[in-house]
């Protein structure tokens, strides 16, 4: 391997960052193909907002999960990252049960934490993701 080769494959912040936004693509790929088929199949589904957040957690998570076993990556540390998607949704869903959060502000705070709670998953296997 000459110093250019080696260079690329060297672990850095630079790599990790660039897994982290691969991964927030495939989870925008995951809601724009799954997302018309659940619409379609559930007519409505955008008048139930827990449904909806779930639908949404579920697509990202299948096209996350997707991009990780092409790029090598171990079931336990999908889970993990599957979880970090889940995880805003079902901590914040009792707020808005509660009516202390509205459909699109529960939404978008769901959507704000999913990024720390992916790079906590990321964190915990850094090996893995190129740091």
């Amino acid at each position: 391997m000459d110093h250019e080769e080696t260079t690329l494959y060297r672990p850095s912040v630079g790599r990790f960052a660039l897994h982290g936004v691969e991964m927030v693509i495939a989870m925008v790929l995951g809601m724009m193909v799954l997302g018309p088929v659940w619409h379609w199949a559930w007519p409505g589904l955008d008048e139930n907002t827990t449904a909806e957040a779930l639908v949404m957690a579920t697509d990202m998570s299948i096209g996350m999960a997707v991009w990780m076993r092409i790029r090598g990556h171990g079931l336990p540390a999908i889970g993990e990252m599957v979880a970090a998607m889940y995880l805003p949704f079902l901590v914040l869903l009792p707020f808005h049960w509660a009516g202390a959060l509205s459909a699109m502000a529960f939404m978008t705070a769901a959507h704000v934490l999913m990024l720390p709670a992916m790079v906590i998953a990321m964190l915990r296997r850094r090996h893995e993701y190129g740091w």
